[in-house]
């Protein structure tokens, strides 16, 4: 049998390509993919300026001893399921090429279980296509299938759709064998605390009766578009519009939502960072 020296594979481990090596630019890459409980896109409107979620992740990680620097990517685009990501063509485009990607976490299943057929069948085929692509595309990347998150005030009534949603996500990190991440009962936890606290508040402006207008006005989103709204991150408008029927009624998180899946996500992610580094 040929011997091998040992400095051969220090220099085969120095000169693997990057891509293999998964780290870029001296960072740990973190993607995020996912639906509109990821993208923030209205608090990215009314909050420019604040830390959005993928730099709270980013900063928290970064206040953990003895981590590397990280980067996060937040790729979530409001209205997708898996199937869209894959047929539209945004996978190809925006995440197959993607450089170094160390850890992706997956976030799908409040649109999949509203637009496709037969979900309980199709959800887990669709996740496991995507994880496949994934792995062919990111061969270095740890891949996180993750829980969805409550989509109702009421967390009671919420229960059985998210847990029909989140078994089956459960299942397909089962059977692929990665690891799973269960969000849910944090976000749930914070939100028991107040049931409005972790929401935006955005209301159709025709719903709301004429002579609050000029209350309404400053908070007015595409003023002369077709459907402007009112949009809030806070309560600060419930004093005269949280009577109106379906005043609370969008449950995409606020800046504190994102907090609460934030500080979860750099919770989880950190021990798995000491443990492989």
């Amino acid at each position: 049998m040929t011997k091998i020296a040992p400095w051969f594979f220090l220099v085969f481990v120095l000169t693997l390509p990057a891509a293999l090596r998964a780290e870029h630019e001296g960072k740990i890459q973190i993607l995020l993919l996912g639906d509109s409980t990821i993208e923030a896109s209205i608090p990215r409107k009314l909050a420019p300026d604040e830390p959005q979620v993928e730099d709270v992740i980013r900063v928290l990680l970064a206040a953990e001893e003895g981590l590397p620097p990280t980067d996060v990517i937040n790729l979530g685009l409001s209205g997708e399921f898996i199937r869209r990501l894959l047929d539209s063509g945004r996978y190809d485009k925006a995440v197959a090429n993607l450089p170094g990607l160390d850890y992706i976490f997956i976030r799908y299943g409040l649109n999949d279980v509203a637009r496709i057929e037969d979900f309980d069948t199709a959800f887990p085929k669709d996740f496991y296509e995507l994880i496949a692509r994934l792995r062919k595309d990111h061969p270095a990347a740890m891949l996180i299938p993750t829980s969805v998150i409550p989509m109702a005030a009421d967390l009671e009534a919420d229960a059985p759709r998210a847990k029909r949603i989140n078994d089956l996500v459960r299942q397909v990190a089962a059977e692929e064998n990665l690891t799973y991440f269960d969000l849910y009962p944090r976000y749930a936890a914070e939100q028991a605390k107040g049931p409005n606290m972790l929401n935006y508040r955005r209301f159709p402006l025709a719903k709301i009766p004429e002579k609050l207008h000029g209350v309404a006005k400053p908070y007015v989103m595409d003023p002369q578009g077709k459907d402007p709204y009112v949009a809030v991150l806070d309560n600060r408008l419930d004093a005269h519009f949280g009577g109106l029927a379906g005043w609370f009624g969008d449950r995409h998180p606020n800046l504190a939502g994102y907090r609460v899946i934030a500080d979860e996500t750099a919770k989880f992610l950190a021990p798995i960072l000491r443990e492989r580094k």
